[in-house]
């Protein structure tokens, strides 16, 4: 199986391996591929581009009827109108023989993202101004999108076999990049395969080979070409990546990368490979571990405070998260030409601040949100609203969420759904259910209402609407784990059907083994069944990847029962602590007789 993430980073390698596209003197939106093409010539400029282009104009009077042409043609074009326009500037260019025209009739129809009508243009381009490098390098991309690769063959063979040796290389990367984007993946790879054949013993030769064969499922040519480079280069990082690009499993890919970086441990381009695989494997602390050491090395790299962030919050060390996740904040300030978006960002300090009880902290990292994009708003407004409503102040929250404006169904779903998750925490269940229910018939379709409206349901003692609704909800989204958990919980906390319950969340379970809510339920239903050392074990595993107030309450029960007193206390009081008017601890609490 690929590795996704060393995939990525290769990809990211071979780019930077090759030589920077020439500066454009006036460029049209480009498609990609066609912008791409524009990199694989050699030493042209645009100022010499234009310079040549000129000096191949046609003696052509402009007279007033063709002026108006013209101007009419680039009015229709403001006004929205391409296809008119494009028609009559390609028109006046087989009449005038300008290139210049059949230029700008290429640049609306890139612009329209019309490709058929882009590659007529460029070809007749390329016909009036055959030595027009910039014609060429349209025309290229555009015949790769096309899948017209004959011609491309021919003429990228003729520009390897007149560049240096040591530029063939660099230029190889690029086709190769360029025809990836052939819609025909595999006639891309044969091309690519043809055109590095007569440098197939280069190191180059060998990588661009490696990645066809991928390319074409030939694992083991890909595996013998990738291993053919590494030889000659054993501490390229480059031959490393396209390796383990071809390499079966994660936990192979894992070795190989781990034995190449104690070799070579300033490898970062390999060290970020095998982060990535790390966490593909779950190996969250392990993965933290390499990210960390690749921040000593960069400490104000963004993808990596951002890595580091997450995984600190998937081993559940909020103040490391906080730690990073701040710094992230903190240097994209100071990048204002920077467009990532940091809402995600922002929502999660905000989330750290509230589990401290940092409630001025949490508002403050939303009021970054204020002034980001529309979605970034509108999160923004859902998070307050929820931090009023857990501070009790449920007419402001109410306020806050009738104060977003959308018009998008499935906004005003989320609307709906917070402010009835907002009135059960707060203990108004009659009050949940009655808003959950208005929300169910307005969203039949959406099965997040459906699962939140079940919920509701079951506070009100509506127990067979809510079996019903969540049915519901697995047979409009048959991959919503949180469905068939909620069920299968259900049976278990009313310990009934006990059997069908397992059957449930086990199915939760597999699709989602990380889940520590879903690793509760699974804990809980062990209870149920009277395995207190299974439940123990299961129970203690969710609450080190989340230490939730009601997973503790349960873990507790189960240690009282086990006969762990002092164990049980502790965890009671450490639920408590975290939320005091918490339903499962009181009853908890009831049912065992115990004062803390």
């Amino acid at each position: 199986m690929k590795t996704a993430f060393t995939i990525v980073t290769l990809s990211a390698l071979l780019s930077a391996c090759a030589v920077a596209p020439p500066q454009q003197s006036a460029p049209p939106a480009p498609q990609a591929a066609a912008a791409d093409a524009s990199s694989v010539d050699g030493d042209a400029t645009a100022q010499s581009e234009e310079k040549a282009a000129d000096e191949k104009l046609p003696d052509v009077q402009l007279t007033s009827d063709m002026l108006f042409r013209l101007l009419k043609a680039e009015l229709e074009y403001q006004n929205g109108d391409w296809q008119s326009s494009y028609i009559a500037l390609l028109s006046a260019a087989q009449q005038t023989r300008d290139p210049r025209l059949a230029r700008r009739a290429a640049e609306m129809a890139l612009a329209a993202k019309q490709p058929a009508e882009s590659l007529a243009a460029v070809r007749l381009w390329r016909e009036l101004a055959p030595e027009s490098d910039e014609a060429n390098q349209y025309y290229l991309g555009l015949a790769v999108m096309a899948d017209d690769l004959s011609e491309v063959e021919t003429i990228f063979a003729e520009k390897l076999a007149a560049m240096p040796p040591g530029a063939r290389g660099p230029m190889l990367y690029q086709i190769q990049q360029l025809l990836q984007r052939a819609r025909d993946k595999q006639q891309g790879a044969q091309v690519v395969e043809h055109l590095a054949e007569p440098y197939k013993d280069s190191f180059e030769g060998h990588i661009v080979l490696s990645q066809a064969a991928a390319t074409r499922a030939d694992n083991d040519k890909a595996v013998a070409e990738a291993k053919a480079a590494l030889a000659l280069k054993p501490d390229s990082e480059l031959a490393v990546l396209a390796l383990a690009q071809v390499t079966n499993g994660d936990e192979e890919v894992g070795r190989l990368l781990s034995a190449f970086l104690a070799e070579h441990p300033k490898a970062r381009e390999v060290r970020a490979a095998y982060a990535r695989v790390l966490v593909n494997a779950r190996q969250y602390e392990q993965a933290r571990h390499e990210f960390e050491l690749l921040l000593e090395g960069q400490p104000d790299n963004l993808g990596t405070l951002y890595a580091l962030g997450i995984m600190s919050l998937q081993v559940n060390d909020r103040g490391a998260a906080e730690k990073h996740l701040s710094h992230f904040m903190e240097v994209l300030d100071k990048r204002p030409g920077d467009e990532r978006d940091p809402t995600r960002v922002l929502l999660m300090l905000s989330q750290i601040a509230e589990e401290r009880g940092d409630f001025k902290g949490a508002y403050a990292w939303l009021d970054k949100l204020d002034a980001g994009t529309p979605q970034a708003v509108f999160q923004s407004r859902l998070k307050r609203a929820q931090l009023q409503g857990k501070q009790g102040e449920l007419a402001a929250a109410k306020k806050t969420l009738d104060s977003v404006e959308t018009d998008d169904g499935e906004e005003k779903a989320q609307v709906a759904m917070t402010y009835g998750q907002i009135l059960r925490d707060a203990g108004k269940f009659d009050a949940a259910y009655k808003v959950l229910d208005t929300a169910a018939k307005h969203f039949p379709g959406n099965p997040d209402v459906l699962y939140d409206y079940a919920l509701a349901a079951e506070r009100v003692g509506k127990v067979e609407l809510m079996e019903t609704t969540l049915r519901e909800v697995i047979a409009q989204a048959p991959e919503n784990h949180h469905a068939y958990n909620a069920l299968g919980y259900s049976l278990a906390e009313r310990n009934v059907r006990l059997d069908e319950a397992r059957r449930l969340i086990d199915k939760a379970l597999a699709m989602a083994p990380e889940d520590p809510f879903i690793m509760d339920s699974k804990g809980w239903l062990e209870y149920r069944l009277g395995n207190l050392e299974g439940a123990e074990a299961m129970l203690r595993k969710a609450y080190a990847l989340r230490s939730d107030a009601e997973i503790a309450v349960h873990l507790g029960e189960v240690l009282w029962k086990a006969g762990k007193r002092a164990d049980a206390q502790k965890l009671l009081r450490e639920a408590r602590a975290k939320d005091p008017k918490n339903d499962a601890l009181r009853s908890t609490l009831a049912r065992l007789n115990l004062k803390l």
